[in-house]
C-alpha cells in the first residue's frame, strides 16, 4: 500500500511555526510562577546527582542518598546566603553615610570642573544627584526582593527541595517513560540523546559552580589588594553574576566600579577595578570556563546571547541562568533527530570553520606579509 505525505505550502508551515512560538511564549510567561521553580529544581537535581550517586554506590538506599545530597546542597546554599545576608546588612547600615560621602564627591568633582574649566554644570549636576539617589536606593530594593518574605519566595524555597528529591528518586522512571514514548526502532537514538543531555547538563552545572567559587576568591582578594571597602561583599556580587554567561562579569563588575567612582576617595580605585575587570574577563572567558565547564555546551555565542536576552525578558535573572542549559539540550536534540537537524546546526558552532581564526591562518598571514616585505627590499 502506497503512503502519501501531505506537503503544506511554505506560508502555512511558517504560520504553524509562528503560532507555536506565540503559544510557547504565552505559556512561559503565564505559568512562570510554576515553571521557574520546576526548571531550577531540574538543574539543581543535575548538580546534586553526583553526590546522590556517590552515596548510592556506597550502598546507601536511594531515599537516604537523596536526602543526604539535598541536606548538603541546602547547607552550602544556606551558608552562602547567610554570609551575603550579614555582609549586606552591614552595607545597608552604612548606607546613609556612604550616600552623604558620594554626594560630597560629586559636588567636589563638579566644583573642580566649574572652577578650572569654566563650564556650567547645573543641569548635569542635578542629573548626577538623581543617579546617586537611584544607585543608593537600588541595593535596598535588591535586598528586599532577594530576602523579602513574599509568597513567591517562600513557595520557591519550600517546593524546590521536594522537586529535587522526586526528580532524583524517579530518574530511572522518567528515562523509561521517554523510551516508552519512542518506537523500539529508535531506542538507541533516544538512549544516546538522554545520556548526552544528562552529561552536558551535569558538566555545565558543576562547572559553572566551580567557576563562580573561584571567581569569588579571586574578586575578593583583588578588591582587598586594591583597598576597596566591602571587598568581600562586592566580590561575592561580582562572582554570583557569572551564573549568567557573557553578561555576568559586566553586570557583576558594574557594582564595584560605580561604588569606587561614587564612594571611594580617589578615582584611582575605579581605574584599578577596571583593570581587574579586564583581567578577570579574559581569564574567565579564555581559561576558566573553557577548561572547567569545557566545550560540551558547543553553542555558538550569538545563539547564547539571544537565548540569555530572551530568558531575561521572560523570567528575569532566573531565565538568564536557565537559558544556556535549555538551548544546549535543544542542540543535542537537533543533532540526533533528523526532523529538527536544522535547529541543531543553527545552535551549534559548526558551519563557520573556514572563517574562524586559528594558528594556521596567523602563520599563513605572517608568511604572506614576510614575503611581501622581502619583495619590497629587493
Amino acid at each position: 500500500m502506497q503512503k502519501y505525505q501531505i506537503q503544506f505550502p511554505l506560508i502555512i508551515r511558517l504560520s504553524f511555526i509562528l503560532l507555536f512560538l506565540i503559544l510557547s511564549f504565552y505559556i512561559l510567561t503565564e505559568f512562570k510562577f510554576y515553571l521557574t521553580p520546576l526548571i531550577l529544581g531540574i538543574l539543581f537535581a543535575y548538580l546534586l546527582f553526583p553526590i546522590a550517586n556517590f552515596f548510592e554506590q556506597h550502598k546507601v538506599p536511594r531515599i537516604l542518598a537523596n536526602i543526604f545530597s539535598i541536606i548538603i546542597g541546602a547547607a552550602v546554599i544556606y551558608g552562602v546566603g547567610l554570609f551575603i545576608y550579614k555582609q549586606f546588612r552591614v552595607f545597608l547600615n552604612d548606607l546613609p553615610a556612604l550616600k552623604e560621602h558620594a554626594v560630597q564627591n560629586i559636588n567636589s568633582m563638579f566644583g573642580y570642573i566649574e572652577t578650572y574649566l569654566g563650564i556650567e554644570t547645573g543641569e548635569l549636576k542635578h542629573e548626577a544627584g538623581i543617579m546617586i539617589q537611584n544607585f543608593f536606593e537600588s541595593p535596598a530594593q535588591i535586598f528586599r526582593s532577594a530576602f523579602g518574605a513574599t509568597f513567591n519566595t517562600i513557595f520557591t524555597i519550600l517546593i524546590m527541595p521536594v522537586y529535587i528529591f522526586f526528580l532524583l528518586y524517579y530518574r530511572d522512571k522518567f528515562r523509561n517513560v521517554l523510551l516508552m514514548m519512542v518506537p523500539s526502532t529508535r531506542h538507541a537514538v533516544a538512549e544516546r540523546i538522554v545520556n548526552e543531555a544528562n552529561q552536558v547538563t551535569i558538566r555545565y552545572m558543576t562547572g559553572v559552580f566551580i567557576v563562580v567559587s573561584i571567581l569569588f576568591v579571586v574578586n575578593s582578594i583583588g578588591f582587598l589588594i586594591i583597598g576597596l571597602n566591602y571587598a568581600i561583599l562586592l566580590g561575592a556580587i561580582a562572582a554570583l553574576m557569572n551564573f549568567i554567561p557573557y553578561y555576568g562579569t559586566i553586570i557583576g563588575y558594574s557594582f564595584p566600579f560605580l561604588f569606587a567612582i561614587f564612594v571611594m576617595d580617589s578615582p584611582s580605585y575605579a581605574f584599578w577595578v577596571f583593570i581587574q575587570f579586564l583581567i578577570v574577563q579574559f581569564s574567565e572567558n579564555n581559561i576558566l570556563t573553557p577548561n572547567i565547564v569545557g566545550l560540551h555546551v558547543n553553542i555558538n555565542p550569538f545563539m547564547i546571547i539571544l537565548a540569555i536576552t530572551l530568558g531575561g525578558a521572560i523570567w528575569g535573572l532566573s531565565g538568564m541562568f536557565i537559558a544556556v542549559p535549555v538551548i544546549t539540550v535543544l542542540r543535542v536534540l537537533g543533532e540526533n533527530i533528523e526532523e529538527i537537524r536544522p535547529l541543531g546546526f543553527l545552535l551549534g558552532q559548526g558551519g563557520t570553520e573556514e572563517h574562524a581564526l586559528n594558528s594556521e591562518k596567523f602563520q599563513r598571514m605572517f608568511r604572506f606579509t614576510k614575503k611581501k616585505a622581502t619583495k619590497r627590499t629587493k
